[in-house]
């Protein structure tokens, strides 16, 4: 018998499965082996194939996409610091918040007094107890406020100018008025500039014209004046020029009366009360008219109580009853 006859049903089986198996690696061998075909590129210029000689020891190449999840990719990202801002902000307000406590409380930016220049009367004391403006901060005082208290509290004061200069310098130019009258009246008396306006007197002034009211002066009404803070007259502007005319012709240490009815005059030394009214404009002509009367009566033996030559062109003269 042959080998053939001699091998079992399952040996061959198991050659033929050999068999078909060294054929598959073949196969797989010349598949792998296989040359990559050539790469034909075309340009403007020349549209022939240009064909390219494989490259030994070349490998295949492969692609393997990962599946990765678009979410995830979209999520990845540098994370921002969100505390910028806040930060800044909270620099800047506490930068700020310091710099007003500061400025409300730092001994240097406080005012201690001001520096008071141009007066006479007044005293820096009474000054600065008007103005208020001890241990503010020079930042927070107005002009304006400060010259105005002063204009209203002292009549006296013609202008005032106010100036603040950092970090508490406050400087005060004032200009006062001049009395020129003492004007004596209900037991009290006052001082009076050439204005008309009175005002406080502070001591004895020497050289004023004095004045003994019997009775108040006229108000003076309809007077406008272009600064609202100056005050209304005490007398009008006419009788004070009225005043410096008679004041020559006044006999020594003797006061200057006045009565709303007949103005101004005096008791003459010779025995009699004389009148003068209280216009400025012809003193001088009074004076002339007075002492003719003076002459007259004089020469006819008359004594009379009251001469008034408030009218020169109309004088008289009444006896004692």
């Amino acid at each position: 018998m042959s080998d053939k006859n001699e091998l079992t049903r399952s040996e061959l089986v198991r050659l033929r499965r050999e068999q078909d198996h060294a054929k598959r690696m073949q196969r797989a061998v010349k598949e792998a082996t296989r040359p990559i075909p050539p790469i034909t590129t075309r340009t403007k210029q020349n549209v022939v194939q240009s064909k390219r000689r494989p490259a030994r020891n070349t490998r295949r190449r492969f692609q393997i996409a990962l599946h990765l999840p678009r979410a995830d990719m979209r999520q990845i990202s540098i994370p921002r610091p969100r505390f910028g801002w806040r930060l800044l902000s909270f620099l800047v307000v506490a930068l700020l918040g310091t710099a007003l406590y500061l400025a409300f409380n730092h001994p240097a930016l406080r005012v201690t007094e001001a520096q008071i220049t141009g007066n006479q009367m007044l005293t820096s004391a009474e000054v600065n107890s008007v103005m208020n403006i001890a241990g503010k901060p020079a930042f927070l005082l107005t002009t304006s406020d400060l010259e105005t208290r002063l204009r209203l509290n002292y009549p006296e004061l013609v202008s005032v100018k106010v100036d603040v200069a950092l970090p508490n310098v406050v400087s005060v130019n004032i200009v006062e008025r001049q009395p020129i009258i003492r004007w004596e009246q209900g037991g009290g008396y006052t001082w009076v500039a050439e204005d008309g306006v009175a005002f406080k007197p502070r001591g004895e002034a020497q050289g004023l014209i004095p004045v003994l009211a019997l009775s108040a002066p006229p108000v003076e009404e309809g007077s406008v004046s272009s600064d609202a803070l100056t005050p209304a007259p005490f007398i009008s502007t006419e009788m004070v020029q009225a005043l410096k005319g008679l004041v020559g012709h006044v006999p020594p240490g003797v006061p200057i009366l006045y009565e709303s009815s007949l103005g101004f005059g005096w008791n003459d030394p010779r025995g009699w009360r004389v009148y003068f009214g209280t216009s400025a404009n012809d003193v001088e002509l009074k004076m002339r008219v007075y002492e003719s009367m003076v002459n007259s009566l004089t020469q006819r033996g008359i004594r009379p109580a009251l001469i008034n030559v408030m009218y020169p062109t109309a004088p008289y003269y009444r006896m004692s009853q």
